[in-house]
């Protein structure tokens, strides 16, 4: 239970650094090949401070990729949040021995984090139930 509880300060912490980068126009610049590379392998070692890094650094994707769902009726400050869960999720289960880079990778979880986001609130406006799992209620014999 505390590391859900953990995880949550941490997305929230970071959700409000982004916001702060992005109206600031302040953000981390890329890290280089040789960078990304270490931070990626110390991180599967479980550095968070490494995984922290990865995650500051390509913030600034997530601000490029929201600017494409502007026309939405969303509110950009909740694509940042949502596009930053994305990248988060993204650098969590990247691996590199895929043949992909990371920031090609990340910018597709962000995308589809966005719009499983908009799909579903698009869903819950046409009075449509969005279920995220099929549900399974056991058969019990009598």
């Amino acid at each position: 239970m505390s590391g859900i509880l953990a995880g949550i300060v941490f997305v929230f912490k970071e959700m409000m650094l982004f916001v702060s980068y992005v109206k600031n126009h302040a953000f981390p610049q890329p890290l280089s090949k040789e960078e990304e590379k270490e931070c990626l392998e110390k991180m599967k070692e479980g550095d968070e401070n490494a995984r922290n890094l990865l995650i500051e650094h390509n913030l600034r994707l997530v601000a490029h990729i929201v600017k494409k769902f502007e026309s939405t009726k969303e509110d950009t400050e909740d694509l940042i949040s949502i596009g930053t869960i994305g990248l988060i999720k993204g650098i969590e289960s990247y691996s590199p021995n895929k043949g992909t880079k990371l920031a090609t990778y990340a910018a597709r979880c962000i995308e589809n984090e966005i719009l499983i986001t908009i799909v579903g609130h698009n869903k819950m406006a046409n009075g449509q139930a969005l279920v995220a799992c099929p549900l399974f209620i056991p058969q019990t014999s009598v």
